[in-house]
């Protein structure tokens, strides 16, 4: 028996790994996959941006608080920020992002 495949339709999902999903607590309703500043989810792009992805990146914290990076540097730049976390206004420290061993 011979099988031809006349036509095929590739689809594709990507997902920041933003450590904060627990694969049996994945709720689409989770608070943890939205940016803190924008409400936006992560694996959409900041309101500055038009692409999400790479050109829209994650920032982490060492607080373990995760936020657009653009969202992060444009609350920063207000004086009211007073260079705060906005989450639990810890005084922000950019986290060395770990990335494992696959």
């Amino acid at each position: 028996m011979k099988v031809v495949v006349k036509h095929w339709h590739a689809v594709a999902q990507w997902r920041w790994d933003t450590g904060a999903s627990e694969p049996e607590n994945n709720n689409d309703d989770n608070e943890d996959d939205v940016c803190g500043i924008c409400r936006v989810a992560y694996e959409g792009c900041c309101p500055s941006c038009k692409v999400p992805g790479d050109d829209c990146p994650l920032i982490w914290g060492q607080c373990t608080h995760v936020f657009h990076m653009h969202c992060l540097l444009k609350w920063i730049g207000t004086a009211s920020s007073k260079s705060q976390c906005p989450m639990d206004r810890r005084p922000w420290v950019t986290a060395e992002r770990k990335v494992g061993n696959a």
